[in-house]
């Protein structure tokens, strides 16, 4: 792996209940033990974690490929790796 690849953690959206106003970094490197959130893995690579505000608390669907352009939430990318 380069350091500008991501890993795919899983070929699946993320479902995750979200609290409207709080903040949440998905994890763009895909290593992070705690997917779809970030746990420092990335440290040392190219990737960082990229900030999520929740407009609205409920479901919200975060990529799990890493390839979404969307990100971080899912588009459905997934479908083509």
């Amino acid at each position: 792996m380069t350091d500008k690849i991501p890993t795919i953690a899983q070929k699946a959206p993320y479902a995750a209940a979200v609290e409207a106003g709080k903040s949440y970094w998905w994890c763009a490197c895909g290593k992070s033990a705690g997917q779809p959130f970030c746990d420092g893995s990335h440290k040392g690579s190219a990737f960082t974690p990229l900030e999520y505000k929740a407009e609205a608390s409920g479901t919200t669907y975060f990529c799990g490929c890493k390839h979404s352009g969307k990100a971080p939430l899912c588009d459905g990318s997934h479908k083509k790796l």
